[in-house]
């Protein structure tokens, strides 16, 4: 894969310049587009442009969100073609750090059940994930050391996790999503792919201007604290033994770890999780699904179909439920540092068509806490598990800090 930290460190240095950076970036995706599909387009004349920290950075953007320069298609027939007038905003963060754009990556249509054909760099007979699959594949192929994606459920944890890199499903609404496709927009969270931890720390520092979320040279040992997520069900085998793995790294290398059971009314917040975001995307789907019903993509359809019995009585009482578990999760983190969890129930299924189940990210997401998938172990066809950091709302420096540690962890 290819690193920011690296990239920038010799761009500073003169040993390379932005444009050749830019040029690697584009010679890779050109030669690889075919094979893994993680692009809907590139710009092959994309140049280094600008000034800033991210200068000779080349970025993919998934394609739900609104570029003015190439369509925005959203993986449906109903927009292709379909051309924004403006770049959303964390677009042009990213131009306005000096990031080059070299075109889009493949999302599930409208980010939701119905996969792409981008297959996964290690394996190509198994998913990349989803929804944010090609951000994930195009970095752990090594075609851009940079990717944004978004989570609703589990879009860039989950697919992260599958396709071995960094990725960071920052606290809610720390970047907008402002010209992201909507699906339901008290969960939507624009999220970051990178090669490891601090690289993503690099880019949402960089977009953010928030110098405080670039990692230290050292940081501090955390306490930990381990939750399997018992009410979302057994993980596979091998997410079990990432977890194992990623536990017992970090006790070695001097953290205090522990499991914790989270409180009753957490565990029922992952329950209604499903209700707030169905009941959300039937209004932000109105138009696509009044009015070209038969166009819907087949599975997200199908979801709609299926939840069209949620009320509105239904929904509040689930914000009512995730607001307390909201609280009683910020307690929690009074007596540890980061929560340490599975970012998937084990390696990538084999196939195209199902993307993998987000019931271990999904809560959350609807607590609203920045999620950190660091890479832990390599499973049975060369396919990577990761697990997940997580830290208070807020806390995204501590979240990328602690995450390092346990990156650092597991490679010693």
């Amino acid at each position: 894969m290819i690193s920011l930290a690296d990239l920038q460190r010799r761009i500073a240095q003169g040993a390379l310049s932005p444009e050749a950076a830019i040029g690697q970036s584009l010679e890779a995706v050109g030669a690889d587009r075919a094979t893994i599909g993680a692009f809907v387009r590139y710009d092959e004349k994309a140049r280094a442009q600008g000034a800033g920290p991210l200068r000779g950075i080349a970025v993919g953007i998934k394609d739900i969100i609104d570029t003015a320069d190439v369509p925005t298609e959203m993986g449906a027939a109903i927009y292709r073609g379909h051309q924004p007038r403006a770049d959303a905003p964390v677009v042009m963060a990213l131009k306005q750090a000096g990031a080059t754009i070299i075109g889009k990556t493949t999302t599930t249509a409208f980010a939701a059940n119905d996969p792409t054909a981008t297959l996964n760099p290690h394996n190509h007979a198994h998913t990349p994930g989803g929804s944010s699959s090609g951000s994930a594949a195009a970095v752990a192929a090594a075609m851009i050391p940079l990717a944004l994606g978004t989570q609703t459920g589990g879009s860039v944890i989950r697919p992260a996790s599958f396709c071995g890199v960094a990725a960071i499903k920052p606290s809610y609404r720390l970047l907008p999503t402002v010209g992201v496709k909507c699906f339901s927009w008290t969960l939507d969270t624009v999220g970051l792919f990178a090669s490891g931890v601090r690289d993503v720390a690099l880019g949402l520092s960089a977009m953010t201007n928030r110098p405080e979320l670039v990692v230290p040279p050292e940081v501090a040992t955390p306490r930990i604290g381990v939750v399997t997520q018992a009410f979302a069900g057994a993980p596979e085998a091998s997410g079990a033994a990432a977890l194992q793995t990623a536990s017992r790294a970090a006790e070695r290398a001097g953290a205090s770890v522990r499991e914790l059971a989270m409180p009753d009314i957490v565990a029922e917040a992952w329950r209604i999780h499903p209700i707030v975001q169905d009941f959300e995307a039937h209004q932000s789907f109105a138009w696509e699904y009044r009015q070209n019903y038969d166009a819907m993509p087949p599975l997200l359809r199908g979801r709609l179909d299926e939840s069209k019995g949620i009320t509105a009585r239904d929904y509040d009482a689930a914000m009512n439920v995730a607001l307390s578990a909201r609280q009683a999760l910020s307690a929690v983190f009074d007596e540890v540092d980061v929560l340490l969890t599975l970012s998937a129930p084990g390696a990538a299924p084999k196939g195209l068509s199902y993307t993998g189940d987000p019931r271990y990210n999904r809560l959350w997401t609807l607590m609203g806490v920045p999620c950190v998938n660091v890479p832990a172990l390599i499973a049975e066809g060369g396919l990577p598990v990761g697990v997940t950091v997580i830290a208070p709302f807020g806390a995204d420096a501590r979240a990328l800090a602690a995450a390092s540690f346990v990156e650092g962890a597991l490679r010693n």
